[in-house]
């Protein structure tokens, strides 16, 4: 899967001379949380509503209501938006913008092709690919287990709950409690939590967790 295909577009931007005020309720509007910020075509920051709320002033000011509706109409995007902005491009693993984005602690890329903002890759795109990879909007047996992290250990578990008329709905791999093993967790379709404890409890280290789940 690549970010081209799980992106966020068209592109909601402002430009450097846009107001706080503008950009505030262009994003309450829109309901996102970050623009890319253009200028004559390039991409030269991006701003996010923290930066603008933070911008804005406090709740506690004495300011009247027309000297702060003053204040918000002269401060402009570019005073507060970040000029560092990372990038990725329509074919980079979604994998690797997530590990980007959790070590640089932000919550969106915008996504370019040929120096033009195509999209913008955020925290909430990478939320829903979650819910598809663990099957949350699926009924089924979930299920987590300890599996010693050594080849083939997967397949004798596949192959079981398939063996068994099993329908693997969702299956992924964690790190597990120690060096030696992994967490695996899975969702299936066709089987009873009582038939599935059984198929695996002799292919597993343990069985963490068994229930049926309701989208």
């Amino acid at each position: 899967m690549f970010v081209g295909e799980r992106m966020s577009h068209p592109v909601i931007s402002v430009t450097p001379e846009t107001t706080i005020h503008d950009a505030l309720h262009l994003m309450r509007t829109e309901h996102i949380r970050r623009a890319p910020v253009i200028h004559h075509g390039r991409l030269v920051g991006i701003v996010s509503m923290k930066d603008l709320l933070n911008a804005s002033p406090s709740q506690a000011t004495t300011l009247s209501v027309w000297e702060l509706n003053y204040l918000l109409s002269k401060l402009t995007v570019e005073s507060y938006m970040n000029r560092q902005v990372l990038t990725v491009s329509e074919d980079t693993p979604i994998e690797e913008a997530s590990r980007i984005m959790a070590d640089q602690r932000i919550g969106g890329l915008p996504v370019v092709r040929n120096n033009d903002v195509v999209g913008m890759i955020t925290e909430t795109d990478l939320f829903k690919i979650l819910l598809e990879l663990m099957g949350a909007r699926d009924a089924g047996v979930r299920c987590a287990v300890h599996m010693v992290d050594e080849p083939g250990q997967l397949a004798k578990l596949t192959q079981a709950l398939a063996s068994a008329g099993g329908n693997i709905l969702a299956l992924g791999t964690f790190a597990g409690d120690t060096s030696a093993n992994s967490t695996v967790t899975f969702k299936v379709h066709g089987l009873t939590p009582d038939q599935v404890r059984a198929l695996i409890t002799p292919l597993v280290e343990q069985v963490v967790d068994i229930r049926i789940t309701h989208p």
